[in-house]
């Protein structure tokens, strides 16, 4: 695997430090996802930005992490699975939440559920989402903006979980603890 470069904010492209400075400033370190990202500017403006704007959505903490965590978990990304157990932490998510995300078990709620399984459903179809899925994530309660806003966490966890897996992030200190790995098989959507 190609070596990525991973930039503090001396070594960062000119128009990344100031992205830097930014993550240094939210969350207290920069996250090694972020110093790989700062290769490309670009890439790192636009995650910060889907990052933001997803959490402005209306969704709450929970389905935040549902969302986040499905991706992760389907795309067994190495470093956003822990990453995001310690935000969920951080955000006082309930670690039976979280644990049924990392360990692919149902969830508490028959409304997070069908949240996962959409996200799945969207992931796994690209997209082309059946009118009986559609009828039954509408059923649990949604509707067509969180639809959008499922498609808008897929976007940012696409960025970040493909940077990990060519990269080969190693994990911040603070996620260590929280280190995974697939123990099963996928679930079905």
């Amino acid at each position: 695997m190609t070596d990525f470069p991973s930039h503090d904010l001396t070594t960062a492209p000119e128009a990344s430090r100031p992205l830097l400075e930014a993550s240094q400033k939210a969350f207290g370190r920069l996250p090694g996802l972020h110093k790989v990202m700062a290769e490309s500017p670009q890439h790192l403006e636009g995650y910060q930005v889907l990052h933001r704007l997803f959490q402005e959505t209306a969704f709450d903490a929970e389905e935040l992490t549902v969302v986040w965590q499905t991706i992760n978990v389907e795309h067994a990304c190495h470093y956003c699975v822990p990453a995001h157990t310690g935000i969920a932490k951080m955000m006082k998510v309930d670690d039976a939440i979280t644990a049924a995300l990392r360990d692919e078990t149902p969830l508490p709620s028959a409304k997070l559920e069908a949240l996962r399984s959409f996200t799945l459903q969207v992931l796994r179809q690209r997209g082309e989402i059946r009118p009986e899925q559609l009828a039954a994530f509408f059923e649990a309660g949604y509707g067509h903006r969180a639809v959008l806003d499922v498609i808008l966490g897929l976007a940012q966890k696409t960025m970040s979980n493909y940077v990990n897996h060519l990269a080969q992030t190693p994990l911040d200190d603070f996620a260590k603890p929280f280190a995974w790995e697939r123990a099963s098989t996928p679930l079905v959507a």
